[in-house]
C-alpha cells in the first residue's frame, strides 16, 4: 500500500500457503470492483446466505460458474432466486492461474485440473465475520485464490485438523493475493474481524470485497 514505512513483503504462512502484498494495482482493483458490482446484480445475485442449522451468514455472497450453498455446488442459484449462476469470465479464470503463478513461482500445467471454474465473491461490511471453515466441496485439489479489495481484514489460516490453534493471523489489505494449495488446501481458515475505513479512499468502496477462486474438478 502507498505510505507504508517498510513495504511488505511475500510470505509463506504455511507448506502451501503464501500471502503476497499488493499484487494487484490500483487499475486492475477499480476494474475487479467494477466487475463485482456488476454480477452483484440480478439475476443470480447477491445473496445473505443461510445455513442448514438456521444460521445467517454475516458476509453476503454472489458466485461465477457454479452456486455455492451450504454445502454444495448447483447451475442456479438454489437458496437465491432460482436463477442461472452467472458464467465464469476466461479472464478471471486466468487470473487464478496468474495468481498461482505469483505465489509459486510457476503457473499450473494446463490441463481440466488447473482451469478455474468457479468465483465465490464475499462482501463483509464492518461487523461482518466469517467462521473457520474448509473449502471441501470442490473435488480438485487445485490451490484456492483469494483476492482482497477494499478494507483491511484480519484472516485466520489454521491447521488441517481442527478449527482451534494453532493458526495464525494475517492482515490482508486491498490489492493482497493469498493462495493455498498442497498440505494446506484442507486448512480451516476464517474472518474474525474487518477493520471499517481501512480501504484505499480512492477505490471508492465502503467494506471489503474477497474474490476466491477455485477450481471444481465436477464435470
Amino acid at each position: 500500500m502507498d505510505g507504508e514505512l517498510f513495504p511488505r513483503e511475500r510470505a509463506v504462512i504455511a507448506p502451501g500457503a503464501v500471502h503476497v502484498p499488493d499484487w494487484l494495482g490500483a487499475a486492475r482493483q477499480r476494474e475487479l470492483l467494477a466487475a463485482c458490482r456488476a454480477w452483484a446484480r440480478p439475476p443470480a445475485g447477491l445473496r445473505t446466505v443461510r445455513t442448514p442449522g438456521g444460521g445467517v451468514m454475516t458476509a453476503r455472497q454472489v458466485c461465477l460458474g457454479l452456486h455455492w450453498y451450504a454445502y454444495g455446488y448447483a447451475r442456479t442459484a438454489v437458496d437465491g432466486d432460482g436463477e442461472p449462476v452467472k458464467p465464469m469470465p476466461p479472464w478471471l479464470a486466468e487470473l487464478g492461474r496468474e495468481a498461482v503463478a505469483a505465489a509459486y513461482g510457476a503457473p499450473p500445467e494446463p490441463g481440466p485440473d488447473t482451469a478455474y471454474d468457479i468465483a465465490l465473491i464475499n462482501f463483509y461490511d464492518g461487523d461482518s465475520r466469517m467462521g473457520m471453515h474448509r473449502d471441501a466441496e470442490e473435488r480438485s485439489t487445485a490451490p484456492v485464490v483469494s483476492l482482497s479489495l477494499g478494507d483491511t481484514c484480519v484472516f485466520r489460516f489454521g491447521n488441517t485438523a481442527s478449527r482451534g490453534r494453532p493458526y495464525q493471523d494475517v492482515e490482508l489489505c486491498s490489492g493482497d493475493l493469498f493462495v493455498f494449495g498442497g498440505p494446506s488446501r484442507p486448512a480451516y481458515h476464517g474472518v474474525p474481524k474487518v477493520l471499517p475505513g481501512t480501504g484505499p479512499r480512492e477505490l471508492g468502496l465502503t467494506g471489503r470485497l474477497n474474490i476466491t477462486l477455485r477450481v471444481g474438478g465436477l464435470g
